[in-house]
């Protein structure tokens, strides 16, 4: 786990323009635009898209309450009503991945954007009728996370 969260890091050190890193488990872009601007086009880009926006999630004020040294870090939350109602009913074992969720913070003058990779799920779940459904998720969030990068 130590590995890959700091082959992550790395990652996410040379990711370039319009390049989403997808490193197993995760995909990630960094954008150059400053946090407000980034997050203002990522609610955007998912509306964009066609999800719903849920939920923005503080995550700064918890760590920093516990004497982590972090600037602006947020978890948006985003779906689509009815998709998400009718797999939790038909998949409760999906509910914990539910709705679909974006984390965004500032890095000094950059802003990272970085989410779980829904191909992952192919592989937890072995639901070959859930395969196009991960397969549309893992290509919409490549979209939104290169639609904001776009913007820079």
């Amino acid at each position: 786990m130590k590995f890959t969260l700091l082959l992550l890091i790395i990652c996410v050190s040379f990711v370039t323009k319009v390049q989403a890193v997808v490193t197993g488990e995760m995909i990630m872009v960094r954008s150059t635009q400053a946090f407000p601007e980034t997050m203002s086009l990522l609610q955007e880009a998912i509306r964009q898209q066609g999800y719903t926006l849920t939920r923005v999630q503080r995550v700064d004020v918890g760590l920093s309450a516990r004497g982590y040294k972090t600037d602006k870090y947020r978890i948006v939350f985003f779906g689509k009503g009815e998709q998400i109602k009718r797999l939790a009913e038909k998949y409760p074992q999906l509910i914990p991945y539910l709705p679909l969720k974006i984390a965004i913070y500032a890095e000094a003058e950059n802003t990272i954007l970085i989410s779980a990779n829904p191909d992952v799920f192919n592989d937890m779940f072995k639901l070959p009728e859930l395969k196009p459904v991960f397969n549309l998720w893992h290509k919409d969030i490549t979209e939104i996370l290169k639609s904001v990068q776009i913007q820079n």
